[in-house]
């Protein structure tokens, strides 16, 4: 709900988004300014091997000068991000070992300790995948958290570490890799909502 209410908000500002990822693109050169093309809520982006989609809370396609910009976000109220790549592999099966053998190709890096978050791979993936879907060479998984969590920072710092990286609040950094592809991986602290924010959205 509060998510929703940040996007809903954010629609009839100039650039279409809710003002603290505003300001984490705009602490990226290449994002500096972007603005919304089109969000969809809950959308899916399918996975090689078995297993549901990935279903963001949010994707955004934005355009920032030239680039176009793909993002996923995942809005977090202080529950964590699921399950560890060790509980989700305890019931192992080929399609599992092929799925995370394939987010990792996307993403980069080698193969994941027990203990990071699986959400957090697939996830990351998606904004890659709609990225080349649809022609953008920037890519964005944001997560956008309405209430203090520690343990899901600390998930999300050690997930930006294995993508060669360090995590920062309220700003976006960009994950080690290459090709012409470039990712960027952020977190920003939003408010919850007023009551008139709400019931204007309603």
């Amino acid at each position: 709900m509060e998510l929703a209410a940040s996007w809903e908000v954010a629609q009839r500002t100039a650039r279409g988004l809710p003002p603290e990822v505003e300001n984490a693109l705009d602490s990226q050169p290449s994002l500096q300014g972007a603005g919304l093309l089109i969000a969809l809520p809950e959308h899916k982006v399918p996975l090689k091997g078995r297993g549901k989609p990935s279903q963001s809370d949010v994707w955004a396609f934005l355009r920032a000068g030239t680039n176009y910009v793909s993002m996923t976000v995942e809005g977090k109220a202080g529950e964590p991000f699921g399950l560890t790549i060790g509980d989700w592999l305890k019931q192992v099966s080929d399609g599992k070992r092929e799925r995370l053998e394939y987010l990792c190709e996307l993403l980069q890096v080698p193969a994941p300790g027990a203990e990071l978050r699986y959400q957090l791979f697939h996830r990351t993936a998606s904004a890659l995948i709609e990225a080349r879907r649809f022609g953008a060479s920037l890519a964005v998984m944001l997560v956008q958290s309405f209430a203090e969590d520690a343990q899901s920072w600390s998930d999300y710092s050690a997930f930006c570490a294995i993508l060669g990286t360090s995590a920062g609040r309220g700003e976006l950094v960009e994950a080690r890799r290459t090709g012409d592809l470039r990712l960027f991986l952020g977190w920003v602290d939003s408010k919850v909502a007023s009551d008139a924010a709400l019931a204007s959205v309603v």
